[in-house]
């Protein structure tokens, strides 16, 4: 029988052998990407042909989450109707939930092991529909709901920036009290300078970060001569979401990234994670550390869903942060 004295040593040593292996093993996960996402608009075309097929592909290749793109059935008129004048230029015309109740995507994406945590909606919605979106991201379980883009035409001016920073305040402040957190995805436009200033940075300035979160495209971002790394670093704690895609060659807007025309010429030059020349490790290692909890793997112009599917999930899941 053990001493008392030895007895306590022994136990000492165990609880200290404990506590270190469940550190190097909490080191080990934290040191991987677990929850790999994938932004919905990249298989838009299969999810309107079938979506319980889609959803389950997703999940069998690995993926966790999934962001959802609007409108959705409690969206504004004014966000649907813009949709309907998209959907020409589209080769599929569904969004949202695809024909499902909130309930009934909830069900499909739990039995393929798929979660939601965040969705991009209409500006129009979140200015007048707050309620019904937070009521519908709470059946959902998702936490953020956040814009794509700003309208083109709220962002002519300096001062527009200025307007639409502050009003990201009040549409922050209304989604915290029903219950989750607004975001904003840069796409290409606002790095070029106006007036003396770079309209990206003025929104920076005047938003509250306890209301305004971010979500960085590394394509777009890269594309408008922006550096992502340099804006993780300085707003640690803010981009809360990463849209995760890759260039085939550095690419830059032929004008200031200010509308869909840009966009799509730089579409063929979109590339699976792991297939182009950006240094995405570095990107994503800057990321973890300023905060980002979600990386959604998003390509606009994926030409073998199937394929694409598997080699970004294996690149992005196999990156090792402690390497």
């Amino acid at each position: 029988m053990l001493k008392r004295r030895e007895f306590i040593h022994a136990s000492a040593a165990a609880a200290i052998g404990s506590t270190l292996a469940n550190s190097l093993l909490a080191g080990v996960n934290q040191s991987k990407i677990k929850n790999v996402g994938l932004q919905l608009w990249s298989v838009a075309k299969l999810l309107e042909q079938d979506l319980v097929g889609t959803l389950q592909l997703i999940g069998q290749n690995g993926y966790k989450e999934v962001e959802l793109f609007g409108p959705y059935p409690f969206s504004s008129q004014k966000d649907k109707d813009s949709w309907k004048a998209v959907t020409a230029m589209l080769s599929f015309s569904q969004s949202g939930y695809f024909g499902k109740s909130a309930k009934e995507l909830k069900s499909i994406l739990k039995d393929n092991g798929l979660s939601t945590p965040c969705m991009h909606i209409g500006l129009d919605t979140l200015r007048h529909k707050m309620g019904e979106t937070a009521e519908a991201a709470n059946i959902l379980e998702q936490q953020y709901a956040g814009i794509a883009a700003i309208p083109e035409e709220e962002r002519r001016t300096l001062d527009d920036y200025k307007r639409i920073a502050d009003e990201f305040n009040t549409i922050g402040e209304s989604a915290k009290k029903h219950g989750i957190r607004f975001y904003y995805h840069n796409h290409g436009y606002g790095f070029t300078e106006m007036e003396g200033r770079v309209p990206f940075d003025v929104i920076l300035e005047r938003t509250d970060p306890s209301l305004v979160f971010l979500e960085m495209d590394t394509f777009w971002t890269i594309a408008a001569g922006a550096d992502p790394i340099k804006y993780l670093d300085e707003n640690r704690g803010r981009y809360k979401m990463m849209h995760v895609k890759d260039m085939t060659k550095q690419v830059t807007f032929s004008g200031d990234g200010g509308n869909p025309q840009q966009w799509v010429e730089l579409f063929p030059y979109i590339t699976d994670a792991g297939s182009g020349m950006l240094d995405l490790k570095a990107i994503l290692s800057h990321a973890k550390k300023s905060g980002v909890d979600h990386f959604i793997l998003e390509n606009d112009a994926m030409v073998n869903p199937q394929d694409s599917l598997k080699k970004g999930y294996q690149y992005v899941s196999s990156l090792d942060f402690q390497s």
